[in-house]
């Protein structure tokens, strides 16, 4: 699927790709290593990227998914019922553009800080 040698269509896909598996998993630490290991290393790495940058924003890409999930409930569940907020998701969907915002600005980054050894 993925075009061997595309730049561009990897970093998407990995930071696509962190976010929601680590809305699945609600924690971008169980994501990094398997998307890094699926994804970063054979797609983008692999093709002359920056393993550091790459991981630094691959890592931080996957707490745009933790904005977005009710799988993360310390961050997002539990203080709505702390505050007594009558929508249990109300934080959750005040985080989300600035997630999607931060998810962009992250593909960003990496496209210009790849980084080619």
């Amino acid at each position: 699927v993925v075009p061997t040698g595309n730049i561009f269509v990897g970093i998407v896909i990995y930071a696509i790709g962190m976010v929601i598996f680590t809305m699945i998993m609600g924690n971008a630490f169980a994501a990094f290593s398997v998307i890094t290991a699926g994804i970063g290393i054979p797609f983008i790495i692999k093709n002359g990227g920056n393993p550091a940058v790459i991981g630094a924003l691959g890592m931080t890409a996957g707490y745009c998914g933790t904005l977005m999930t009710p799988m993360a409930a310390n961050f997002n569940i539990v203080p709505a019922s702390i505050l007594e907020i009558k929508d249990k998701y109300g934080i959750i969907k005040v985080q989300a553009p600035m997630a999607l915002l931060l998810l962009v600005t992250h593909i960003i980054l990496m496209l210009l800080l790849f980084g080619v050894k």
